[in-house]
């Protein structure tokens, strides 16, 4: 639920900081106070667009935060952890930056993020319903949710989503080996071309690069073995002069000095040391000679060898060190075109087999939404009657008779398609909800359907304004004990003119607008029961209180 909302420089509010709790919280003002600026701003909290008129004048940004408490709303949770969004022990902070120059920069606990995101997580947040297009109920998708949550046939309905996602995946993967199939017959003969001359070249995995390093030791051994012998001649074998008695010669003329000390010591050390290491290195010299051969036919053999990988390299325009694989991708590829009709045959048993449980599963579900829908109609007219809209018929048109010709499709949402649609006076035909005219009547209806659905809604926070629209007397007071029928099962936050709705609240918060000289702003702040009175008392009777409308006011707050 919405926990705290700060607002600087936003419209005609300098500066705000407002603590709001569980239940129903009234937001009442007199005519021009401001009482929607709240909800403005909120909504730009949440991803609305922004207009740069709403930076209060004189300021050069303004800047909303959104604080929610999240431990009863997993849904939330969920998105946060998988967009990599860390929450801090259970709250969400949603904030948005607006500056003079154009730009908008939006952040959810801290972390810069775009609108798009903003906008996605808000809508799992509030649901504000009003005149205002941040209003989910005006989605039809919405609609299928909301019926399936109410009918609580949520399980069969991911069934049917499932079983739709396996049939497309079928599908898919059949029209993709046809399609292959179809242009195989060519492909076929090229792919058996390439794999008889790769086979016929007979290459071993690794044989390009052991034939490389081959070659280069064959073209070079000549240099080599000269190389070695000099290198060999200098460590050990010259008569006249090598390493091995000149090192002899040091240690020996060393042993010769008749006094010793620590330094001569140390380098007699380092000597010796240097005579082990180059006989060492002679004896392994030797050996490493030996190893090398020189091999004109052997060159001339590794050289047509690799001119052969070269030019089937080339020729198939890989890489030579790749060619190995490219034949073994190649072989595969031609045992997938002989293997084709098979796995065609096979993938279209597995298809039919699963459309068969889709329709059942699809049928089952659509019975389950008939029922549903007709219950769900029943119960949001009689609330519409109690709201003084008796005249208004609300139906849920599931698109059955449209979707019957063409069960063949696998939708995710089986045979139908949930919309809510209204009449709003006898004789006329149902529209959409989203083509209702009136605002008050749509604030109404939502509000009707947000009663029914309440206990399925897996939004905490419900935001109404100005759902009194046009109403009076004991239809306001039927509203009033609505939204705090739905406050007692988590936040509703009501915009209202009429004292029969706000006396109902948990909360009052008054909002006022004070006007000097230089400038105008725009204050808001929670009464207590006397100053409850008092503003009831106002809305019961204007500015003037009288005796008779302050009573008035204790009886409907009693």
């Amino acid at each position: 639920m919405l926990t705290q909302l700060t607002i600087h420089n936003f419209a005609l509010v300098d500066q705000l900081e407002l603590e709001l709790q569980r239940g129903m919280t009234a937001i009442t003002g007199e005519t021009g106070a401001g009482k929607s600026i709240m909800l403005d701003a909120l909504g730009l909290a949440l991803g609305d667009r922004a207009d740069l008129d709403v930076i209060r004048t004189g300021a050069e940004r303004s800047d909303i935060s959104a604080t929610f408490a999240l431990d009863d709303n997993p849904d939330a949770q969920g998105w946060l952890q998988d967009h990599d969004f860390p929450s801090d022990e259970g709250q969400c902070i949603l904030r948005r930056v607006l500056t003079r120059d154009g730009r908008s920069r939006a952040y959810i606990n801290g972390q810069a993020t775009t609108l798009a995101e903003l906008k996605t997580l808000g809508e799992m947040l509030i649901d504000i319903h009003s005149q205002h297009e941040h209003q989910s109920l005006l989605k039809t998708a919405t609609h299928q949710r909301l019926l399936d949550a109410f009918g609580g046939h949520q399980e069969p309905a991911q069934q049917v989503s499932r079983l739709a996602g396996m049939l497309r995946s079928l599908g898919q993967q059949i029209r993709d080996l046809q399609s292959a199939a179809a242009e195989g017959n060519a492909q076929r003969e090229l792919l058996s071309y390439q794999v008889r001359e790769l086979e016929e070249l007979r290459l071993q995995p690794g044989e390009f690069s052991t034939l490389e390093a081959e070659h280069e030791q064959l073209t070079h051994a000549d240099a080599a073995l000269a190389a070695l012998k000099a290198v060999t001649d200098l460590c050990s074998d010259n008569d006249e002069f090598n390493l091995e008695q000149g090192l002899r010669r040091a240690t020996h003329l060393l042993t010769e000095i008749p006094f010793s000390n620590p330094q001569l010591e140390e380098a007699a050390g380092m000597l010796n040391n240097a005579l082990i290491q180059v006989e060492e290195a002679a004896s392994t010299l030797a050996r490493a000679s030996d190893r090398i051969e020189l091999n004109p036919q052997r060159l001339q053999d590794v050289d047509e060898r690799l001119g052969a990988i070269h030019r089937m390299a080339r020729k198939h325009k890989v890489d030579p060190d790749k060619l190995f694989e490219h034949a073994q991708a190649l072989q595969a590829q031609l045992l997938g075109l002989d293997s084709a009709d098979t796995q065609v045959e096979k993938l279209q048993i597995d298809m039919e087999a699963k459309l068969a449980l889709y329709h059942q599963a699809a049928a089952k579900l659509s019975q389950l939404r008939t029922k549903a829908a007709r219950k769900l109609e029943k119960e949001i007219n009689t609330q519409l009657g109690k709201l003084g809209m008796a005249a208004a018929k609300f139906s849920i048109d599931l698109n059955s008779a449209t979707n019957a010709d063409n069960k063949g499709a696998p939708g995710n949402n089986g045979y139908d398609a949930a919309e809510f649609m209204v009449s709003t006076n006898p004789g006329n035909p149902p529209k959409p909800l989203a083509k209702v005219a009136s605002g008050g009547e749509l604030s109404r209806i939502s509000l009707a359907i947000q009663v029914v659905i309440a206990h399925t809604t897996t939004i905490p926070t419900l935001v109404f304004d100005e759902v009194d629209v046009g109403i009076g007397g004991g239809t306001a007071k039927a509203v009033g004990e609505l939204l705090r029928q739905l406050g007692e099962k988590g936040q509703v936050l009501c915009v209202t003119h009429q004292p029969q709705v706000a006396s109902q609240a948990h909360q009052h918060l008054l909002v006022t607008k004070v006007q000097d000289k230089q400038s105008t702003a725009t204050s808001l702040r929670h009464l207590d029961i006397q100053d409850r009175i008092s503003e009831i008392a106002r809305m019961l009777g204007g500015d003037k209180l009288t005796d008779k409308s302050l009573a008035h006011a204790r009886e409907l707050l009693a």
